[in-house]
């Protein structure tokens, strides 16, 4: 179903395009393109894996996991967008993407900084702070 829904709107953009001359053309950093396009939308809705193998939201620290049917829920990327949450048993998260934390930081640097979506694990330790 999903698949015809995006089929039924390229072609409604193709005509689109076509009505007004546009050529439709194609390049490498359409998906990146797309994907930003989404966040600017959705940009509350981003979640970081935690170690535990669960997402938790960048903002609102609240668990949520990806839906079980959705292929990403096998990955486990590290920074993820979704827009529809879905509570169960537990909240899980539909229509996810993975993303970029810098694209977090260039489309809403109004709502999230550096330390909300860097890797909790690169962080480094304070000097002095070390096992000896």
């Amino acid at each position: 179903m999903s698949m015809k829904r995006a089929r039924d709107i390229r072609e409604q953009l193709a005509s689109l395009l076509e009505r007004v001359e546009i050529e439709l053309t194609s390049n490498s950093n359409d998906l990146n393109a797309i994907k930003k396009s989404i966040i600017s939308g959705f940009f509350p809705h981003a979640a970081k894996l935690q170690k535990n193998g669960t997402y938790r939201r960048v903002k609102h620290l609240q668990s949520v996991q990806i839906h079980p049917s959705l292929g990403l829920a096998e990955v486990l990327p590290r920074l993820v967008l979704y827009h529809e949450p879905v509570l169960t048993t537990k909240e899980y998260m539909r229509h996810v993407t993975e993303i970029k934390p810098e694209w977090l930081l260039e489309i809403a640097p109004h709502y999230y900084q550096l330390n909300d979506v860097e890797d909790s694990s690169s962080k480094k330790m304070p000097r002095g702070r070390g096992l000896a």
